[in-house]
């Protein structure tokens, strides 16, 4: 039975759902012991997930960013690097701390592997004890925009940190078909280490059931699909430029459903063209002429639904959603960025001709008309980029670990 380690970044889902998803897989390969490593939503999010594991659930305070209005506040999470910060303690003594208690439960549990998705100080602990570490990743150097340079020592830090593992695993397709290209820019020494595994789809067939009443009101309607994902500043700040959007003149009569990513029933609510509200299943029943659907959380069911027939995708650059969309899906995107990663990621998909880049109110309402005017355009690139889209990187990473856990028999 091996032992294997599974330090899952908390910020945002996107490091949750792909561990998660290989996770499934790996529990598939044999009868090991799998411990789980993360803080704050992620932390609860597990235990949720495996009641009957939580000795194997570790609470680790690994260093994040202090959350702004719009996602994270490059301000504030510079400042604290040396200082304390709303109830942060200065970052170098945070770095120090949550390795220390990292290096304890190393030395304790006595890993086989360590699978990081992007917990790079978990790198370093394995290096030094010569265990087997595979780093999941859509980054390594980001592209700087608006003139970052100052940023420059913390991604060189940072790369430093992620050279030190034993493969580093790209969640996405091989060039030139690699969304993330302007957030790698790998260095000739780490090239032997990488691996294109893909995006880790979801492969697990859908039971389908009777269809919802959101899913009869959708039907034969045209609309975009307007997602807000991310942790709390993330998804606030990509929801309140949506509503800016709305109040546009041009966007009276665009239909949209938003999926608020919020297990919130009180969310949910259909609006028709002059803002009177209704239920989802009162608007089916009354087959509401709407032009705005609101739901805190889509089932799995739901969203392929919606995915399925919507005309194109407004999200935030989000790596895993956008894989998702434009891969599986075949549907051009708005991208909307909240911070760098997702900007350098939108502005690969606008230069591919695979959707459309916007900031603020003017630019989404213009966005959404050049979609219209030139649909035809972005669904043949999408349907070029899909044919050739890798989404097994669940299936693909699993190999290696099974690889490497028989190499060490």
């Amino acid at each position: 039975m091996a032992k294997i380690g599974q330090f899952i970044y908390p910020w945002g889902n996107g490091h949750y759902s792909r561990m998660m998803r290989l996770n499934e897989k790996l529990k598939e390969m044999g009868d090991n012991e799998f411990h789980y490593f993360s803080k704050g939503d992620i932390y609860k999010k597990l235990l949720g997930k495996f009641p009957n594991e939580k000795e194997n659930i570790h609470e680790i305070l690994m260093p994040t960013p202090i959350d702004g209005k719009f996602g994270p506040s490059l301000t504030k999470s510079m400042l604290n690097f040396l200082l304390p910060l709303e109830e942060n303690k200065p970052l170098v003594t945070q770095i120090s701390s949550y390795l220390k208690n990292e290096a304890k439960l190393y030395n304790k549990i006595g890993f086989d592997l360590v699978i990081n998705d992007g917990d790079m100080g978990s790198n370093v602990l394995a290096q030094r004890r010569n265990i087997t570490s595979l780093f999941v990743t859509n980054q390594f150097k980001p592209k700087l925009w608006k003139s970052r340079f100052y940023f420059k020592p913390a991604l060189e830090f940072v790369a430093k940190q992620i050279s030190k593992a034993s493969k580093i695993l790209v969640a996405d397709t091989e060039p030139p078909y690699t969304m993330c290209e302007y957030n790698l820019n790998f260095t000739k020494e780490v090239q032997e280490k990488v691996v294109y595994v893909g995006h880790f789809t979801n492969e697990k067939k859908i039971e389908k059931t009777e269809k919802s009443d959101l899913e009869k009101l959708v039907s034969d309607s045209v609309y975009g699909y307007w997602m807000r994902t991310g942790n709390k500043s993330t998804n606030d700040g990509t929801g309140e430029r949506y509503e800016e959007a709305f109040h546009q003149s041009e966007m009276k009569n665009e239909k949209r459903i938003i999926s608020h990513a919020r297990n919130d029933q009180s969310i949910d609510r259909v609006l028709d063209k002059d803002g009177k509200e209704y239920s989802i299943s009162e608007a089916y029943e009354k087959q509401i002429d709407w032009v705005q659907i609101d739901k805190g959380f889509l089932s799995e069911q739901e969203k392929e639904t919606v995915l399925n027939l919507c005309k194109y995708a407004v999200v935030n650059g989000s790596h895993t959603v956008m894989g998702e969309i434009l891969g599986s899906h075949a549907k051009p995107i708005i991208g909307i960025p909240i911070y760098d990663e997702h900007t350098n990621q939108i502005e690969w998909t606008k230069e591919k001709k695979l959707g459309l880049f916007a900031r603020n109110r003017v630019q989404i309402a213009e966005a959404v008309r050049e979609m219209h005017e030139n649909y035809e355009e972005f669904t043949d690139s999408v349907k070029e980029f899909s044919r050739n889209f890798n989404g097994n990187g669940v299936s693909n990473t699993a190999k290696i670990v099974s690889e490497i856990l028989e190499d060490k028999k």
